[in-house]
Formats: structure tokens, sequence, C-alpha cells
């Protein structure tokens, strides 16, 4: 759990989050019911541009889903301090969105994602890079990522927390609901987001009350007719 290359140490959570912290949010009402909801079903109804690419995806298999307000963070090119900062200032139930410099430095490790775990942040989401897997994939530590590399990143670009971020191709600000799992990474913008929930659970209502035989049936009628209305004769 090597993650730390400039062997300096953590400072230890504070009443933000974590032991001995409140474990509330601001935000914890607005996304109280998301972990219920499918990011294929937030996708259909936000559509392609609020679902980050398949290059962000979940680094171990199996990994549970994870509903949250956006903690947002920039990284420059090699340089993964403000990562490491965001740890011990986002609350508990956040997901830490960063956008990364590049994907040639891994932005955390062990040590963080083990500390970012304790403190009670959800997952990690960003569009570069990892490193010591095999440690948080034991810990079982959310971390929808582009892949893994050992090397790390310095710790020398100051810059701000919570500003807009661009990550798997989405615009994403702080507090905007991001909802993972092993389907994918979608953005719900926090303006949106009670209508978005609403209209979700309705969906997941008519879908859950419908056979696969209705679905069948209306599904072969309308197959059926695109293809008539195109010309197409079997």
């Amino acid at each position: 759990m090597n993650d730390i290359s400039e062997s300096e140490e953590f400072e230890k959570p504070g009443k933000s989050g974590g032991p001995g912290g409140s474990g509330e949010t601001e935000e914890s009402g607005e996304t109280e019911g998301f972990g219920g909801i499918s990011p294929t079903t937030l996708a259909d109804l936000l559509g392609r541009g609020q679902v980050m690419d398949i290059g962000v995806r979940p680094l171990w298999p199996s990994v549970p889903r994870v509903a949250g307000p956006a903690f947002t963070v920039r990284c420059p090119p090699g340089d993964n301090l403000m990562l490491h900062a965001a740890v011990h200032r986002a609350e508990p139930g956040a997901v830490i969105v960063v956008e990364s410099g590049d994907v040639d430095h891994a932005l955390a490790g062990g040590n963080v994602c083990a500390v970012a775990q304790r403190r009670g942040i959800a997952a990690f989401v960003t569009d570069g890079v990892i490193r010591d897997l095999a440690e948080v994939r034991e810990m079982g530590f959310p971390v929808f990522a582009r892949g893994v590399i050992p090397i790390p990143g310095t710790k020398k670009a100051v810059g701000p927390l919570n500003g807009p971020v661009r990550c798997g191709g989405v615009d994403v600000d702080a507090g905007d609901i991001v909802v993972a799992d092993e389907e994918g990474v979608v953005v719900v913008p926090r303006a949106r987001h009670e209508q978005v929930l609403l209209d979700a659970r309705a969906k997941a209502a008519k879908e859950a009350g419908e056979s696969l035989d209705a679905w069948e049936a209306a599904h072969r009628a309308r197959i059926d007719g695109l293809l008539r209305d195109n010309g197409f004769e079997d």
C-alpha cells in the first residue's frame, strides 16, 4: 500500500466525516432512492450525454451499485495532489469524480482507497488510472476508472476543489448525482434530480409490472411496424 510516493502522512479524518463524524451530509436526502435505480433506466431517461464512455468501468468484478453526490476534482498530467486532498474533505456518501490529466500516472493506490473507504466515501470515478488493484479489490472499495498502472503521480499542483470537471465525456458539477455499477456510470444533473428520480421510479414500476409475453408482443409489433414503414419485406 505504497501509494504515498513522497512518504507524507495522511491527516486524520476530522468532524466532516468518517469515524467520529456525524455521517450525515447535506446531499444525503437528495440522493436517497437513486441506489435503487439502474444506470440503464437512467440512461433511457437522460440520453447519451449523461453517460460516461465505456472506458470508465469498474476495476473489479461484481462491484456494488453506488449512488451519491459528486465531489469533483481536477488533476493535471502526472499529478494527484488534489485527489489526495479531496479524500479528507469529501463528506461521507460522496462519489469523488476526477478529471485526470493522463493515464500514465496513478491517481491513487491502496492507502488512499483504504482511507477513503474508512471515511465513508462511496467510490472513486475517474477517467484516469489507479494502482494497487489487488488491495483495492480485497477491501471492496468501488473504483470506476480506465485501468491500472504501477507508476505514481507527483504531488505538486494545487487547484480548486468542487469546480466543473469533464470525466468520461460528461460534464460534472459538484452535487450532481452519480450512479454507477457494472452497467456504466450515469450523471444526473443536480437541478433535475427530483424529476429524474420520479420518472425513473415510474419507468421501473411499469417495467416490473409487464410480463415478458406482453413485452414480446409489443416489441414484435413495434419492430414489424418500423420494418414495414422502411420498406422491408419478408
